[in-house]
């Protein structure tokens, strides 16, 4: 069976690829959390041991699929440093140790806007990110950009909770090249990484709003 290990499994979009991809029964799954598990596809892990430790902290014997749905924001972090950490060290940390344990295949959820070198931070981040995954040696590497997140948050903020409501509203504005601006709901994202879940073309593939809903209609 195809062993897949994931990290993020407790954000909105994790944990919805995590139940989705358990429930499908065709692989077998690990999700890493920082909280005590809940599921019994759960496990724990530290990500500063695995900054240290590498694979002794997956406690792994073979990993075919990495899937990482690990993000925060600059809020959350408290800092450009804190925010580095989640968003760039533990991602490549993980990356990392997934292929040395034998992963082909790198899923990684990004952000619209995504690139190294952008007077925005996050978006700096996130695209430096984009190319260090690239460059590490997986066999294919699925980078998907979607735009604001849309679904029930176990932790609401009262910014997010307004452009929830207000981004979906001018999407009739956003046409053309503003279409990978719009918001992108959570359950999308995750019915994507389930369907690009072992796919065998290697290269890298990039996946923004109008690729995603491509791939949710395959999906249904």
């Amino acid at each position: 069976m195809t062993q897949v290990a994931l990290i993020g499994g407790t954000g909105l979009v994790g944990r919805e690829a995590a139940r989705r991809l358990w429930a499908s029964g065709e692989v077998g799954l690990v999700s890493f959390v920082r909280r005590e598990p809940k599921a019994r596809y759960e496990r724990k892990i530290s990500f500063e041991r695995l900054l240290h430790d590498g694979i002794s902290t997956l406690e792994m014997e073979q990993i075919d699929i990495a899937i990482c749905c690990l993000g925060t924001t600059m809020k959350q972090a408290g800092s450009k440093g804190g925010f580095r950490r989640i968003d760039h060290d533990y991602v490549m940390a993980f990356a990392k140790a997934a292929l040395k344990l034998g992963a082909r295949q790198f899923i990684l959820v990004s952000s619209v806007g995504a690139k190294r070198g952008s007077s925005t931070y996050y978006l700096s981040v996130k695209g430096e990110v984009e190319v260090a995954v690239s460059k590490l040696g997986f066999e294919r590497v699925d980078v998907i950009r979607p735009g604001l997140l849309i679904g029930n948050r176990k932790q609401r903020r009262l910014g997010e909770r307004m452009a929830q409501i207000i981004v979906p509203r001018l999407h009739w504005l956003m046409r053309g090249p503003l279409r990978r601006y719009r918001a992108t709901r959570a359950d999308t994202v995750a019915r994507a990484i389930v369907e690009l879940t072992g796919a065998t073309d290697p290269g890298r593939y990039l996946y923004e709003n109008q690729q995603l809903d491509i791939l949710d209609q395959g999906f249904a």
